[in-house]
């Protein structure tokens, strides 16, 4: 295993994190794992590696619930703040098998492919409404005008929470910062003071959807689930799902739309082929996805001595399972870097994980960018950048990427 913590510059500097991708070529080209962090963690890089780290959970537990809340386990202030609301539980993304796989298959039934076709109307309206308003001839900024709301207005609606998407996306950015584990202590304290909102808040919705009562939404699918000889969720449960829900069913889509319509911008004769061959928009946002990998990576802890490949991992030591290095793997995409619309394994990418922890909400996003492209490229004759008005940074976390904010021009 490579120590490139040395030799190439640490990975978690701030620096890096807005531009890793050299850093993963570089550190690919060492070895399919890299120490990192001062050799404290095991960065896993290769696409093979990866699909099989996280393929044994067995062997590479899921169980970092306290990493994610961040500074707030030894701040008595935070504490404080998390005593006057319901526990963390460990639902789907922080727990291991047999614990997740009951999750799984209560949520499972909330996200089955008809109920996400079934959004589709919904998810064109929204579309629609939102190139109204950016289709003005002046610069907007395209992640709050467009590549915001759509996922939150979705995943809003779905929720019991269709009139407070503006809550929604600031309960999600609060969970986002404590799980990218890059936030100051203010910013700390400020999450755990939005995440006990959102817990109140929560306890209503899930109160008026116990017994099949309220609208035939996502939360009451979700809080009415069941399998057979499996309790329903409490509310503590509920309240843990839906936070997973509200940030993977936005910070993904918003990120890639963001990011895919630069890649778009910036390669004008891949927008002219889909434009030309409508057909190409899945594989196009197949191929975003593998590019921006908007999950840049995920923690997995080892549960006992083990070998991964031909490296060694002890009992203890944390992995980074980095999905956005995997997925500019040179052993299976052919000029990693370069955006194909065309690109025929596109879909292999793991920019929704894989195996038992694959992202629960992966039928619901594609389906928003699928919708989202076709209705741009659709009513949109051309997009400009504004000359100076971008600096084309991202928001600061060590497992989240996408844009801080995109300025253009949408000319009908």
């Amino acid at each position: 295993m490579n120590d490139v913590g040395t030799a190439l510059g640490e990975f978690f500097e701030p620096a890096t994190i807005e531009n890793p991708f050299d850093w993963y070529a570089r550190a690919l080209a060492e070895g399919p794992v890299a120490r990192v962090a001062g050799g404290t963690v095991a960065m896993v890089l290769s696409h093979a590696l990866v699909s099989e780290a996280a393929g044994r959970p067995q062997d590479f537990s899921s169980d970092f619930g306290a990493m994610m809340r961040g500074n707030a386990v030894a701040d008595p202030e935070i504490a404080a703040i998390e005593a006057q609301g319901w526990p963390t539980v460990d639902t789907m993304l922080t727990a291991d098998p047999p614990m997740h796989t009951r999750f799984r298959k209560l949520v499972n039934l909330a996200f089955s492919m008809p109920r996400v076709n079934a959004l589709e109307a919904d998810i064109r309206g929204i579309v629609d409404r939102l190139i109204d308003r950016i289709t003005t001839g002046e610069t907007v900024e395209f992640v709050h005008d467009f590549a915001v709301p759509l996922p939150v207005e979705v995943i809003a609606g779905q929720i019991g929470m269709a009139n407070d998407a503006e809550k929604v996306k600031h309960w999600s950015d609060a969970f986002a910062d404590r799980l990218g584990g890059m936030a100051s202590r203010e910013r700390e304290i400020e999450a755990a003071q939005a995440i006990l909102e959102y817990q109140r808040f929560a306890k209503t919705q899930i109160d008026a959807r116990r017994d099949g009562a309220g609208p035939d939404d996502l939360l009451s699918a979700i809080v009415n689930a069941r399998v057979e000889g499996e309790r329903p969720l409490d509310d503590a449960e509920v309240m843990s799902v839906l936070q997973q829900l509200m940030v993977a069913g936005n910070e993904t889509t918003t990120s890639t739309l963001a990011g895919g319509l630069l890649l778009l911008m910036r390669h004008p004769e891949q927008m002219a082929k889909v434009r030309a061959n409508p057909a190409l928009i899945p594989n196009m946002v197949e191929e975003m996805l593998r590019l921006l990998s908007p999950v840049g990576g995920l923690w997995r802890v080892a549960l006992h001595d083990a070998m991964l490949g031909n490296v060694q991992v002890r009992q203890g030591e944390m992995l980074m399972l980095r999905f956005a290095a995997a997925n500019r793997d040179p052993a299976v995409y052919p000029d990693p870097d370069r955006f194909d619309v065309e690109r025929k394994n596109a879909r292999t990418h793991l920019a929704f994980g894989r195996g038992i922890h694959m992202c629960v909400g992966n039928m619901l996003a594609r389906k928003e960018l699928v919708v989202a492209f076709e209705r741009l490229l659709a009513r949109v004759e051309r997009f400009e950048l504004p000359e100076g008005a971008n600096d084309f940074r991202h928001v600061p976390n060590k497992l989240l990427r996408g844009l801080a904010a995109l300025r253009v021009r949408a000319i009908a």
